[in-house]
């Protein structure tokens, strides 16, 4: 695949007020760019996971369940929600539809761009395919932590820009990864030729 290199702007609040499997697709060649850590980050999405909030067993909201530290989950379209998974590593999520609805994409996977030798060193790996092929990983490659819990993304120091994907791509949908509850919902989105993917895809439903 091949991303153009026009200045692409900022994803508006108005992008995650939608059903958030409409989004988890439509974020698919976005950039995160992250100003942590005194230095550029980035990388382009290409994988992630929708939560669809109040009905959906696997999400951190299900049934509106409201509890300190899943807080952010409620909050406007477009807010950061990280929480930490098996108390080991980061994962962030953007929220979705409309406040309080608790549904919100999981960033999965980021193809590396910017800042590759910090991302290295932040993570002790020198694969590349590695850095960021992983919810946790990228948030580790990327500085993403507790700190960006509740804030805005469009006035945080990591923010989403809109895919600038040019030329072919084939998307693929298939069943979410690591959990146990409504595990075949096909509600994983993914630029199937990616090498940077956290697993492969295959058999996949087409996109």
């Amino acid at each position: 695949m091949r991303f153009s290199r026009r200045a692409a702007r900022v994803l508006p609040a108005s992008f995650f007020a939608r059903p958030a499997d409409i989004v988890a697709r439509e974020l698919l060649g976005g950039l995160v760019v992250s100003r942590l850590g005194g230095v550029v980050t980035s990388g382009r999405i290409v994988e992630t996971e929708a939560y669809l909030g109040g009905p959906d067993p696997a999400s951190h909201a299900y049934q509106l369940r409201k509890t300190v530290r899943n807080q952010a989950l409620f909050g406007a379209p477009g807010t950061w929600y990280v929480y930490l998974s098996y108390g080991i590593h980061w994962c962030a999520n953007l929220v979705c539809r409309k406040e309080g609805s608790g549904s919100a994409v999981l960033l999965r996977a980021l193809e590396p761009v910017d800042g590759i030798p910090k991302m290295k060193a932040r993570r002790g790996v020198a694969r590349e395919r590695l850095l960021c092929s992983g919810p946790g990983r990228l948030c580790q490659a990327l500085d993403m932590t507790i700190d960006l819990d509740g804030k805005r993304m469009n006035r945080s120091d990591v923010r989403v820009l809109e895919p600038e994907v040019s030329g072919d791509q084939v998307v693929a949908v298939t069943s979410r990864i690591g959990i146990t509850k409504a595990a075949d919902w096909p509600l994983r989105f993914v630029l199937a030729e990616s090498l940077h993917l956290s697993k492969r895809v295959r058999p996949a439903i087409p996109g």
